[in-house]
């Protein structure tokens, strides 16, 4: 039998393949069979520009529908899939191409020169909506491509998870880590055909690339594809669809369009929320809004989807919900112990979902994992009496703005090395539109006159535009404990009331 991912999607396509699957607002209507000839096209083109089984693909490209087919076709193939953020720079790029060493990256046009001179040992394709060299290669290959058989452990993606000391770290995610996820997902969200989900996510990220794409895909239901999410024009779309996914901020930015009620959400079941947590304030808002209660759930680059409220039963502002079919969610103290309800320790997953370890290096992947082979998550957490979880905090200072996540060290790091920065601190302080916004708060030199535009801007030229911290503050020193570490959650209190 065939562990392929797309095997087990292409078995879960409606019987008439002519059914509609991306309907393109302002665009083409894209059906099943389109995206399966798509993607061998694709398919034959990648092993023609010298992908072999095994080969990593970088991709950074905008979101268009040839992005998914694109997907696809590296899973057909046997390929890695490796998604980067279409806001990484240069420096960022670099390391990304160094680690994982792809044998071809595909890229929009206006990128290629750069690309080709940091990676000159691959292959470059360039993608744009419906245009690039990529599509060019694969116009006249055959619609026909036979997958490759791939063991239920074989690599299908790697995504790139910041560490704590500013090095990103490769999670491996195997096609049976994402399979299980995927029908785990299809079944305790009631996924059918009769479904038509707006997908307004980026598809660079678990969220929107895997938990989105593959519901839809293995339901064999419909996706509203929008490049972006645009509060105005997702209000206006909602009423043509009956599942929404989405990060917090997509929530609070719809409550912000006057025209936003419950006849907007009049065919709408199901409301997702995830990537970042959700105000109570928000949750309640919503429901009253349109008399729906989001279903808020937990997850992570390393694992997909570990725990969620019930798509039939209640739904609590705030937590979490229970653990999903099939996976083991734990959370221990210090010692390893199991916690009690109502104490806080560290969540730790196990399951079929969770990664195969860290790409090349196989020392971090040991200390992630228990001698009982749970993963620590690193997150905070503790039972409520129900069995529903609840996120308390992250006990690597994560911060995460608008869904996607920065780690303090890495921008910290590069704000110490500016001329006349003594010292800084990154932190997130919560915000209504991002859930946390970055904050960086800096020591200067003795005489160094600094200003917040202009470090923003420095910063702004070497990282993705979501890393970038939104304001500046200026201090004459950090706070401290005895142990000598910054206590970060003075500055976030101290920082929160300006």
């Amino acid at each position: 039998m065939n562990a392929n991912l797309y095997a087990l999607l292409r078995d879960h396509f409606p019987e008439d393949a002519e059914q509609p699957c991306l309907l393109i607002p302002g665009g083409p209507v894209i059906h099943y069979d389109d995206l399966d000839a798509a993607s061998a096209r694709i398919a034959h083109a990648l092993l023609g520009a010298g992908c072999r089984v095994g080969d990593r693909v970088a991709v950074q490209t905008d979101k268009c529908p040839d992005s998914l087919a694109l997907y696809l076709a590296c899973l057909r193939a046997g390929l890695v899939y490796l998604p980067l953020n279409t806001g990484y720079q240069k420096a960022e790029l670099a390391y990304f191409f160094a680690d994982a060493e792809p044998a071809l990256v595909v890229c929009d046009p206006d990128a290629a020169q750069l690309i080709a001179g940091l990676r000159p040992q691959a292959s470059v394709l360039t993608l744009r909506d419906r245009a690039g060299t990529l599509l060019e290669c694969a116009d006249h290959e055959p619609e026909q491509f036979e997958t490759v058989m791939s063991r239920a452990d074989d690599l299908a993606a790697i995504l790139y998870t910041s560490g704590t000391t500013g090095r990103s770290k490769g999670a491996m995610l195997s096609h049976r880590n994402l399979a299980s996820n995927a029908l785990t997902l299809v079944s305790q969200w009631g996924f059918t055909r009769g479904d038509v989900l707006l997908h307004a996510l980026p598809v660079y990220h678990v969220h929107g690339l895997f938990v989105a794409c593959h519901c839809a895909l293995l339901s064999g239901s419909r996706i509203l594809w929008l490049p972006k999410f645009d509060a105005a024009e997702a209000c206006a779309r909602l009423p043509q669809a009956t599942v929404m996914m989405g990060v917090p901020t997509f929530y609070t930015r719809l409550l912000s369009e006057p025209q936003f009620g419950a006849a907007s959400c009049r065919n709408i079941r199901l409301f997702v929320s995830g990537s970042a947590p959700l105000l109570a304030e928000t949750f309640e808002t919503f429901r009253a809004r349109t008399g729906h209660a989001i279903l808020e759930r937990y997850g992570m680059t390393e694992t997909g989807m570990n725990t969620a409220n019930p798509l039939s039963g209640e739904r609590i502002a705030g937590t979490v919900g229970p653990p999903l079919p099939g996976v083991s969610v734990r959370i221990v103290d210090a010692e390893g112990r199991p916690c009690d309800t109502g104490v806080v320790g560290d969540i730790e997953i196990k399951g079929p979902n969770v990664f195969r370890g860290y790409w090349r290096m196989p020392e971090k992947t040991r200390e992630e994992f228990s001698a009982e082979g749970y993963f620590r998550t690193g997150d905070l957490g503790e039972w409520l009496a129900n069995g529903y979880l609840r996120l308390v905090g992250r006990a690597k200072d994560l911060i995460i703005t608008g869904g996607l996540n920065v780690y303090p060290a890495e921008i910290e790091e590069r704000i110490n090395a500016l001329p006349g920065v003594l010292e800084s601190a990154v932190i997130g302080i919560a915000d209504a539109d991002f859930g946390e916004a970055v904050t960086a708060v800096v020591v200067a030199r003795s005489g160094c006159g600094l200003a917040e535009d202009d470090l923003i801007a420095t910063l702004k030229a070497e990282f993705a535009g979501f890393k970038v911290p939104k304001r500046v503050h200026f201090a004459t020193e950090l706070p401290r404990n005895a142990m000598g570490k910054v206590q970060k959650s003075v500055l976030r209190d101290r920082y929160a009331r300006q």
